[in-house]
Parts: structure tokens; sequence; C-alpha cells
């Protein structure tokens, strides 16, 4: 039996990206803020890709800069929706 480790962080960024997803296409479907709704989709989906990125560092100063530029797209993302 092989149990399934825990992984807030992937979780939530895997929630967020899902959240922000339907955002865009609400943005879209109502024809408000169709540029803002494509960098916030960019962005709000990057985190989760960059998160995994750095879980496979080959060196810590990568896992590092992968979960900064992680960090930077979910606060541009965050700054942008309110």
């Amino acid at each position: 039996m092989s149990e399934k480790k825990s992984k807030p962080l992937e979780d939530k960024s895997s929630t967020f990206a899902i959240q922000t997803v339907r955002l865009s296409q609400y943005l879209v479907a109502e024809r408000r803020g169709y540029v803002l709704s494509k960098q916030l989709l960019r962005s709000g989906t990057a985190v989760g890709a960059l998160i995994r990125e750095g879980e496979f560092a080959a060196s810590k100063a990568n896992f590092v800069n992968k979960f900064t530029v992680s960090l930077q797209n979910l606060v541009f993302a965050l700054k942008r929706t309110h």
C-alpha cells in the first residue's frame, strides 16, 4: 500500500489556477477586461508550473529562483484582481 504524500502548496496552486481560469473565462464572456484576463490567466497558471519546476531543481539556488518567480507571479495576479 502506498500513501499519497500531502503537498499543500501544490494543491493550493492547482486550486488557484482553476479559479484563475474560471475568472478569465467569466471576464471574456462578460466582455470586460479582455487584456487583463489574458495576463491574469498567464500569471495565475504559471504559479503551479513554476512550483513543479522548483521541485525538480538542479540546485538549491535554482529551487529558490523558481519559487521566487512563482511568488512574484502570484503577487502580480492578486494585485490585478483587487
